[in-house]
């Protein structure tokens, strides 16, 4: 869908891209301070149960980035957002842990062009 800026997970037999989206980002930084902090506060969760909370949040906010894309694209055929009580009753703790890989894919995908175009930007103002 989004020139591989994207990553699928499978929620009961249905597909959903995670992409990091400006919107995403943003809602991550107001969260957690920034994207870099993401990590720290996933790895030191108190408990249990904070960390699956964390968990369900940032899947839900990036499956339903891909869900927003296609509402924008499609006005005259929307898809319903998946709520986080979805993705809790949808999901076992199990399959949760194996959706670290594909949040930290979509995370990268979605920071790799960002960087690359920092990386150019500073360059081109060296030069100038």
């Amino acid at each position: 869908m989004d020139n591989g800026r994207s990553a699928v997970i499978d929620i009961c037999d249905q597909k959903y891209e995670l992409i990091l989206t400006t919107r995403a980002t943003k809602e991550i930084a107001g969260r957690y301070g920034g994207l870099e902090n993401l990590g720290d506060k996933l790895l030191k969760a108190e408990n249990f149960e904070l960390a699956l909370d964390e968990i369900v949040w940032l899947i839900t906010l990036l499956a339903n980035q891909s869900v927003l894309i296609h509402n924008l694209r499609h006005k005259d055929s929307p898809k319903d957002l998946l709520t986080e009580e979805e993705v809790e009753l949808l999901t076992s703790p199990l399959e949760l842990a194996s959706y670290k890989d594909a949040i930290t894919e979509a995370m990268f995908k979605g920071t790799a062009r960002n960087v690359l175009s920092e990386d150019d930007g500073s360059k081109n103002q060296q030069g100038a």
